[in-house]
């Protein structure tokens, strides 16, 4: 494509540093995965966050930290990528499935809550696209019912309700590090929380099972544990992009306000709404059309590469025919976002030229 939909934030300062792990022999998570950790706890301003191979892997390891099992009921929205279920899956929870507001694309917190049941242990929020949930109605249902927040942020890190940042504001948060973040490790994922105990079971588990992380020799084993370490090879590349994690999110904002700018008055063009009282961080910026599957067809034929939002759990096998999963009502928001949201191209070093190009394109397209 002339136009991606997002390019990494590369530069020569990372190669070096990535230069510098290779050449110091030590590939695997160490001194400079600690580092990489420090800086988002430090940017977030958490008690701690842990590196894991992925956001998935991080909601998993999340859930069992929590003691989520057999006999436990989930709810996550319908409207988001498909791990934030299959996490509740794979833990061997029941996962319960509520719809979204149309118009901001998080969950519906009126469903969220009625879904809950006495075997409801947590529930999974996803501040969508980097829009920030409303923290302060969740927690007013986790203190009614009792149940964990487990916050998928995964495309969150930078995003804010009321000026704390994401990360600080649920039991426990995990952020993507995947490419299509703009803090990326290739691979990757980040647990904030604040508290020490589980944070303490979730280092453990994710190194094997390990008591004492930092020993190198007579590590004690207390308990079954897997390998979701993230290398210093990675988190090297994730270490030099938190410096410049401002400056990024500055540069986004600014593109997203050119897009608005020159979108605002196409009556065919509708706008994600952001949360009250919260700061974006766009890790994708999406639009409503009325026919998105032709607009994202003739899009990509003009050389720019637009994306669907995400996904709509309801219409897929996995969950559908599932006998674990319960989908709770008509899902007509998740529906509706599902059918009309398109990504529109957004990364550091996209061009106001460029930008103008895209929505050129599009408003040929939409008519």
């Amino acid at each position: 494509m002339r136009i991606p939909l997002t390019r990494p934030y590369i530069t020569q300062e990372i190669k070096d540093k990535v230069c510098e792990v290779l050449d110091s022999g030590y590939l695997t998570e160490g001194d400079v995965t600690r580092e990489f950790e420090e800086s988002v706890r430090d940017y977030i301003g958490c008690e701690h966050a842990i590196a894991v191979t992925s956001c998935t892997t991080g909601l998993e390891v999340a859930l069992r930290a929590l003691g989520v099992g057999p006999g436990d009921e989930v709810v996550v929205p319908d409207y988001t990528y498909p791990a934030t279920a299959s996490v509740v899956a794979i833990v061997g929870a029941h996962i319960v499935i509520v719809d979204v507001d149309p118009n901001t694309m998080l969950v519906d917190y009126h469903a969220l809550e009625s879904a809950i049941t006495p075997r409801t242990k947590a529930i999974i929020p996803v501040s969508l696209f980097g829009n920030p949930l409303d923290y302060e109605r969740l927690r007013a249902i986790k203190e009614r019912h009792g149940v964990y927040i487990v916050e998928d942020a995964a495309c969150s890190i930078g995003a804010e309700y009321k000026g704390v940042k994401v990360g600080n504001l649920a039991d426990i948060s995990v952020f993507s590090l995947h490419p299509r973040k703009f803090i990326t490790t290739g691979e990757g994922g980040i647990i904030t929380s604040n508290n020490s105990e589980w944070v303490e079971w979730m280092r453990s588990y994710k190194r094997f099972g390990v008591e004492d992380i930092q020993a190198r020799v007579g590590s004690r084993f207390e308990r079954i544990g897997t390998n979701y370490k993230l290398s210093n090879i990675q988190a090297a590349v994730g270490l030099v992009q938190m410096k410049y994690i401002s400056e990024l999110l500055n540069k986004r904002q600014l593109l997203v306000n050119n897009y608005v700018d020159l979108l605002k008055d196409n009556g065919e063009v509708g706008f994600q709404q952001v949360s009250q009282f919260g700061t974006h961080s766009y890790q994708s910026f999406c639009i409503f059309v009325k026919d998105r599957d032709t607009v994202l067809h003739n899009m990509r034929e003009q050389g720019i590469e637009v994306q669907i939002g995400t996904f709509s759990l309801h219409m897929h096998k996995a969950f559908k025919e599932n006998p674990s999963c319960h989908i709770n009502g008509d899902m007509k928001g998740s529906t509706y976002a599902f059918e009309h949201s398109l990504a529109l191209p957004l990364y550091h070093d996209l061009s106001i030229d460029d930008q103008e190009h895209v929505v050129e394109k599009l408003v040929e397209i939409i008519g």
